[in-house]
């Protein structure tokens, strides 16, 4: 949670200022798959024993619970209508791009030509406290995927990342991305069939590397999603971490790697590395990830805490989705932040005020907010 530090002169004074992010300033993210592909299309099943729209909205509450400041969601397909209503009060949501339908009029299915056949939707969403302020977005398309109608299917929607630039409200700015990867299936790995899934992820990890570096600048980067990758199975060490420190522009970081092993990754390994856990546990590691990359100059973060919600992330003794939320704490130990303009407080101001923990705020007083118009947003200290 940010800590509600003030300078109080400028309540007084009037004067713009510049709130400094304090060492222990933290804020939380979180990643998921919520599994929201449709239970059955037509007369076939599809996702039979997916959480359909009655699991979909038990998910949204559970986000809802847990408060994380960022969270960043996959598979947010045909049940986004009922899952995002349960953050509509206390976050921010990005544009969705739709489901997966056979019957929609915008977007009809060839069916003699089914090959050619590729949803438009990423299956990706994310949501961001009321008190968070997004700059810019930006949808990529992966460059290679794999598999139609066999390989998990991979290609039939249009997979890749999303960009967000953010600013929490101590002025802090982030640079977040989200992502889905290319998937292997098991019996794919258990018979070494998985050569070009493993071949697609690669160039997504590369062009991955290339976007951050492009981007790159004074900002920390956290890089969240289902990466449908283990460390002893692609070679994300050597072509992302160990690339980003030879860049010279920063420094990458897993969290559950920094955490949780000590900072000592696994090994790599040769031949089908495939799990049966339900939870896609290998070793303790998850296909989904939250790794995070200080520039060598500007805001640096620390990661302070990593949770696998295999406890809460339950319903009736059942996981509520096909993968368990992953989620970091983070610390703020070297900022960077943008300057607060002043204004007085009136009876007749039409903006949408929410306070530091990004609850909405019916008439402001005295102190400082999250002012709102449409699409523009800023931080006002009210005096």
């Amino acid at each position: 949670m940010v800590k509600q530090i003030l300078c109080f002169s400028a309540l007084f004074l009037g004067l713009a200022t510049t709130v400094k992010a304090q060492q222990t300033e933290k804020f939380s993210v979180a990643t998921l798959n919520v599994d929201g592909l449709p239970q059955k299309i037509l007369v076939f099943n599809v996702n039979a024993a997916g959480p359909g729209a009655e699991g979909s909205s038990r998910i949204g509450k559970y986000l809802q619970k847990k408060g994380h400041d960022i969270v960043c969601m996959q598979e947010d397909f045909n049940y986004h209508g009922v899952l995002s209503p349960w953050l509509e009060d206390d976050y921010r949501q990005d544009e969705w791009s739709g489901g997966v339908y056979i019957d929609n009029p915008e977007e009809k299915i060839d069916l003699l030509h089914a090959q050619n056949t590729q949803f438009k939707t990423d299956g990706l969403g994310a949501c961001w406290k009321n008190n968070i302020v997004l700059s810019s977005t930006e949808r990529v398309a992966w460059k290679e995927t794999f598999g139609k109608f066999s390989h998990a299917a991979d290609a039939l929607v249009t997979k890749g990342f999303r960009r967000y630039e953010l600013t929490l409200a101590s002025g802090v700015s982030l640079v977040v991305y989200n992502m889905h990867m290319d998937a292997s299936s098991i019996d794919d790995e258990k018979e070494g069939k998985d050569t070009p899934d493993r071949a697609a992820r690669l160039s997504e990890w590369q062009q991955l590397k290339d976007d951050v570096l492009a981007h790159l600048d004074t900002r920390p980067v956290i890089i969240m999603g289902d990466l449908n990758s283990y460390y002893s199975r692609d070679q994300i060490k050597a072509k992302f971490i160990d690339a980003i420190a030879a860049s010279g522009k920063g420094e990458a970081y897993d969290v559950w790697v920094e955490l949780e092993k000590n900072g000592s990754y696994p090994e790599p390994k040769e031949g089908p590395v495939f799990t049966d856990d339900p939870a896609n546990m290998l070793d303790g590691e998850v296909l989904d990830k939250i790794i995070y990359i200080n520039p060598t100059t500007g805001t640096k973060i620390k990661a302070v805490a990593y949770t696998l919600d295999t406890e809460g992330y339950q319903y009736e003794g059942k996981m509520l989705g096909d993968h368990y939320p992953v989620s970091a704490t983070f610390e703020v130990v070297d900022s960077k932040t943008t300057a607060i303009e002043t204004m007085e407080a009136t009876s007749e101001q039409s903006s949408e005020y929410y306070n530091l923990n990004g609850q909405r705020i019916s008439e402001p007083t005295k102190g400082l907010y999250i002012e709102n118009q449409g699409k523009e947003s800023r931080k006002r200290i009210i005096k």
